[in-house]
């Protein structure tokens, strides 16, 4: 802790527990995410729930990954992150669609394949609560006690009215199962979060971070709606249903967010990339930086740090 900080998860001025700080405590220092396509599906998308995704979806991601064979893209990923850092640790960051999705043989082999390239830590599984059989579940108990593992939960909103406009599939009654079942397993979970999806205001918005909040999530994950090229939710806005938020509206709604999120839990983004050459609005969103320094801003002005109305 920083004698200087108000925050006791803090190295310097922030408000907030930033993945910086939880990686220099529990490695050392920093550790890089190398962004893989494992080849999977979703129910979003096969048409076991549903079909061509949630409204806001952009393909899981993939705008970030290459279709290589799984070494193949560890070994790019590394060389990209070496142009940063010439010896970097990473963690094998299985990011679209739907990471769980196929028989815990196949999760196994491509698992283990990340795991024993050089330079992985560990691994993070982008994954749904709807996504987690008994068999699934017991390999990631395995792996939770080999190496450092995190599931990411795309939960998004606590209230299954928006939940079922957007087309996620699954109510939040289903994603408290599955998250459950991970924490009854030791494992490391992390929560997404959208704001700006249609139909909430921010008091809408904040009733999913105190929800989620109660349950103690090792971390969160906060992100505006990016309204992008391809989506259902682009031909919504250009017919003018869709108003994105303001940075304003934002940085004041995440501010608000992290006043219930407990402190002990790690702040892992606080608000996202999207595509820029599909990214249709918010404009603003271009400026993370901008975004990021708003928010330590707001914060310090209003005297305000996660954790402080729980």
């Amino acid at each position: 802790m920083n004698p200087r900080s108000p925050f006791p998860y803090s190295l310097d001025n922030k408000r907030y527990h930033t993945l910086y700080y939880h990686n220099r405590q529990v490695f050392g220092g920093r550790v890089w995410k190398a962004v893989l396509d494992g080849g999977f599906t979703c129910p979003n998308l096969d048409g076991t729930c549903g079909t061509g995704g949630c409204a806001f979806c952009d393909g899981g991601s993939g705008a970030f990954t290459r279709p290589l064979p799984l070494h193949e893209q560890l070994d790019a990923e590394l060389a990209r992150i070496r142009r940063k850092e010439p010896d970097p640790r990473c963690i094998a960051y299985f990011q679209v669609h739907t990471n769980t999705y196929a028989p815990a043989e196949r999760l196994r082999e491509l698992y283990e394949t990340a795991l024993a390239h050089p330079g992985v830590i560990g691994i993070s599984v982008g994954t749904r609560p709807d996504c987690l059989p008994e068999e699934v579940l017991a390999l990631l108990g395995e792996l939770h006690h080999r190496t450092y593992l995190t599931v990411e939960l795309g939960l998004q909103t606590v209230h299954d009215a928006t939940a079922q406009a957007f087309g996620r599939g699954y109510p939040y009654a289903v994603f408290l199962e599955g998250y459950n079942a991970l924490q009854e397993r030791g494992i490391r979970t992390c929560v997404h979060l959208i704001d700006g999806l249609p139909g909430e205001d921010a008091d809408a918005m904040t009733e999913t971070a105190r929800q989620v909040g109660a349950l103690h999530p090792q971390a969160v994950k906060l992100s505006l709606l990016h309204i992008l090229e391809g989506t259902r939710y682009a031909q919504a806005y250009r017919r003018g249903e869709i108003v994105p938020m303001t940075q304003e509206e934002y940085i004041r709604t995440v501010c608000t967010q992290l006043c219930y999120l407990p402190p002990e839990t790690v702040i892992e983004r606080l608000t996202g990339d999207g595509e820029k050459s599909r990214l249709l609005a918010p404009d603003w969103s271009r400026d993370k930086l901008s975004t990021l320094g708003g928010i330590d801003r707001y914060l310090a002005e209003h005297d305000l740090m996660q954790g402080c109305r729980m």
